[in-house]
């Protein structure tokens, strides 16, 4: 039997359990204070955001009746059993932790009126500008709902330094499952590990590919040196705007056969797909020493190290760049060809560690830049005029009955300071999803429908 403990601040506690409390409180106090230390790729993250909010979205249909209360006790519930509800930052020394307790869910039910599709790429918008907390104990989350009558869709806005895509559809899933008429008594415990390792042990285990990196920054410097720079305006605020496609079924089926046929990665099509749409639209001249387009794509690092997004939470992303020179005329084959020789080396030699470096090296740059170099340091060292990030939903959500009954996904992301335009390319039960989000100071919403059309365009002619 247990004796009561009679510390103050242990009321109700146990000896035993007091003792590990204050002994894990002690590691922590000797380890600095906080549990977590950010990765590479957050630390750039937390930097970013002081320029502008870096929020991304993600929004299920769920269709069954909104219920808001009930839904508010759902997610509640669930990011208290994961352990999620609070998080406490020290930016400076790019620490984290997250904290028990209840949370304080933020639930903004809105009405799809006349419009849903509108009231939905309103909402997504809004929520890419809306800034969290910059320190200290907060929620990361904001939730918001569409109400369709029979139907609602929900959204979570995310600070994106805590969390990549998948962790964020995993965690969609544990809320429709919990909010899911009769679902929720049988729903599994949710408690993933929260506190994942630095990218320090990937380096350490393929250093050699690490040297191998450092030896070609003179390389990707010469590409980016060739790169036609992306409008960059540091006077105007970084303000952005949110479009959304559906790409139609017969068309998704047509391009992974098209993939699948040329022996290319459906990534790699997207990625050539877009620099012809770009092409279409960034102005060159004959004999500019610029007259390559460079995109970026973002590479999911988590399987190098770690385990799968039902049992970790955190963000494991590096990205590749491909520059071409998308000359008049080329064929999108030979195109998809060209990115797919390049994507493959990259992968092959890892060269993506190159980024990870390279935002080491503008760690230290970032401290001595004003705030309005620091935007326009990217964009003029590292030139890229979208990126693409690319989210199967599929093999990350359980297959089950519940499951199939799920709506369509759709995602956005932020454009941070490297591009004016992003792509968020998201497929869920045989459909495709592309979230486009574009600067207003740097690029005209005429400008970015022309390239998401074009890109569209060509997904249509494959179909």
């Amino acid at each position: 039997m247990t004796l009561p403990a009679r510390a103050s601040g242990d009321e109700g506690v146990s000896r035993p359990e007091a003792a590990i409390r204050r002994s894990d409180s002690d590691r922590r106090e000797r380890r600095g204070g906080l549990r977590g230390r950010l990765n590479l790729f957050q630390a750039m993250v937390l930097r970013w955001r002081e320029l502008h909010p870096y929020v991304a979205v993600h929004m299920i249909g769920v269709p069954h009746p909104l219920e808001a209360a009930r839904l508010k006790e759902a997610i509640g519930g669930r990011l208290e059993e994961a352990g999620l509800a609070r998080i406490e930052l020290d930016r400076l020394r790019r620490r984290f932790e997250f904290r028990p307790g209840p949370a304080a869910v933020e639930l903004r039910v809105l009405s799809a009126g006349s419009d849903p599709h509108e009231a939905v790429r309103a909402e997504i918008e809004r929520q890419l500008n809306g800034a969290f907390p910059s320190e200290g104990t907060f929620t990361p989350f904001r939730f918001f709902v569409v109400d369709r009558g029979p139907a609602f869709d929900l959204g979570v806005a995310y600070d994106h330094f805590i969390a990549g895509g998948d962790s964020i559809a995993v965690l969609l899933e544990r809320l429709f499952e919990a909010y899911a008429p009769g679902e929720s008594k049988r729903a599994a415990p949710w408690a993933p590990r929260r506190y994942p390792g630095t990218y320090r042990r990937l380096f350490l285990r393929d250093f050699g590919h690490s040297l191998r990196g450092l030896a070609r920054l003179p390389a990707m410097a010469a590409s980016c040196r060739r790169s036609a720079r992306a409008p960059c305006h540091t006077d105007r605020p970084a303000t952005e705007a949110f479009l959304c496609y559906g790409v139609p079924e017969r068309e998704f089926s047509a391009l992974l056969r098209t993939a699948k046929a040329w022996g290319v990665t459906v990534n790699d099509l997207v990625l050539a797909m877009l620099l012809l749409a770009l092409a279409s639209v960034v102005p060159r001249r004959d004999g500019d020493r610029r007259n390559e387009l460079g995109v970026a794509s973002i590479v999911n690092l988590r399987r190098e190290f770690e385990s799968d997004a039902k049992e970790t939470f955190g963000l494991f992303l590096a990205s590749l760049r491909i520059s071409h020179a998308v000359p008049s005329g080329v064929e999108l084959r030979r195109l998809a060809g060209d990115v797919h020789a390049e994507t493959e080396r990259i992968k092959k030699e890892k060269l993506y560690l190159q980024t990870l470096l390279g935002l080491g090296w503008t760690a230290i740059a970032w401290r001595f830049l004003s705030p309005e170099r620091r935007r326009r340091f990217l964009a003029k060292h590292y030139p890229i005029w979208a990126g693409v990030t690319s989210l199967n939903i599929d093999p990350l959500w359980t297959e089950t009955a519940l499951s199939r009954t799920a709506l369509e996904y759709v995602r956005a992301v932020p454009t941070g300071p490297l591009a004016p335009l992003a792509f968020a390319i998201t497929t869920f039960r045989g459909r495709m999803q592309v979230g486009v989000s574009y600067r207003i100071a740097d690029l005209s919403a005429d400008t970015a429908r022309r390239v998401a059309d074009a890109l569209l365009g060509l997904m249509h002619g494959l179909g």
